[in-house]
């Protein structure tokens, strides 16, 4: 799907055409996020520095492949999505390019950038139970999933999931291999059914107690919060919402994130979209437009269904650490059976 802000120039995106050097007041983003809510996020952003957005969305594994196709020629100045494994599958086939900057640098923090990526909100994956089926105390920690008393228990969504893929890279570097690949086990062996499925999904399902637990993103969580269906408001009676590992690691942490492109023909404008989204304009909006949490500590959030969460303690795992296992995280879920 395509979304034009200079229409113009999109239509030539779409015809591969070469995009001229007289064009500099222009940012051309693949974006895999798929938000409505984004449109004032880059509205602001034209309106701010007079740089107009033309926007090509699709999946990632879509505006990766379009991305090598178009090798050297590539209009893109701007890759965005979410999760760290997606990133890190972007930096392997190795299209972004390192980024210098202060700003950067100031705002986000270390353990949630890269050299050649950075994120710029947060989510967090937290354990949903049953009140009626699943004791809170049961699922303090991710590794309560694997125990042998949830056994025909827990729904998740799919292991090839780049959220999962993510959880487990965290996994491996905390416990190893051996015993992650172990976790892994545990868990398909106490399914309730087949993992399918998207994390609202997966919400929905413990709420009807189909399944007793599952792990979502809080993004899916909040979005339900803030829901004025009555059906969104019944799930949300009836499940309980726990913090994992609160007293070791903390809770995983999910991104969502970007970087500029090796073959970017707007480099300047894609360094200005970048610490534009690390601005407290464009960090306050991920949180009160999208439910996410901004990365810059300072910024105010003002969403009240995303701060009934309350406080937390967040995984200090290093979001590049996440990709450099993804790989090795989807052989364990392999091995595992987590299809």
């Amino acid at each position: 799907m395509i979304r034009p802000l200079a229409t113009a120039l999109a239509t030539l995106l779409l015809a591969g055409s070469p995009l001229t050097g007289a064009q500099e007041n222009v940012l051309n983003l693949y974006s895999a996020r798929h938000y409505q809510t984004d449109e004032a996020l880059y509205a602001n952003f034209t309106k701010q520095t007079g740089i107009r957005i033309n926007r090509i969305e699709a999946k990632e594994d879509e505006l990766l492949e379009r991305i090598r196709n178009e090798g050297a020629s590539s209009p893109a100045d701007v890759f965005i999505t979410v999760d760290a494994a997606r990133l890190a599958k972007a930096d392997e086939l190795g299209l972004f390019a390192p980024v210098k900057s202060k700003v950067l640098e100031e705002r986000i923090p270390a353990q949630l950038r890269s050299p050649d990526w950075f994120a710029f909100s947060t989510r967090a994956r937290v354990i949903i139970h049953n009140r009626e089926a699943v004791r809170a105390d049961d699922v303090q920690n991710y590794e309560d999933l694997a125990a042998p008393k949830l056994k025909g228990k827990v729904c998740s969504r799919s292991g090839s999931h780049p959220y999962n893929l993510s959880l487990m890279a965290a996994m491996i570097a905390q416990m190893g291999e051996a015993k992650a690949e172990e976790w892994a086990r545990g868990v398909v062996a106490n399914f309730a059914r087949s993992p399918k499925g998207g994390d609202t999904d997966q919400i929905k399902a413990v709420a009807a107690g189909e399944c007793g637990v599952a792990v979502s993103n809080t993004y899916y969580l909040v979005r339900l919060l803030r829901s004025e269906k009555p059906e969104d408001r019944k799930a949300i009676e009836r499940i309980g919402i726990v913090w994992p590992n609160q007293k070791a690691q903390g809770a995983h942490i999910n991104i969502s994130g970007g970087g500029m492109l090796k073959t970017a023909p707007h480099k300047d404008a894609a360094v200005k979209f970048l610490e534009y989204l690390a601005s407290d304009e464009a960090q306050r909006y991920f949180a009160d437009g999208n439910n996410e949490w901004p990365v810059v500590p300072t910024v105010k959030v003002q969403n009240a269904a995303l701060e009934s969460l309350g406080r937390f303690k967040a995984d200090p795992l290093p979001v590049a650490t996440l990709s450099r296992n993804a790989a090795t995280a989807q052989k364990i879920y392999d091995r595992a059976g987590w299809k």
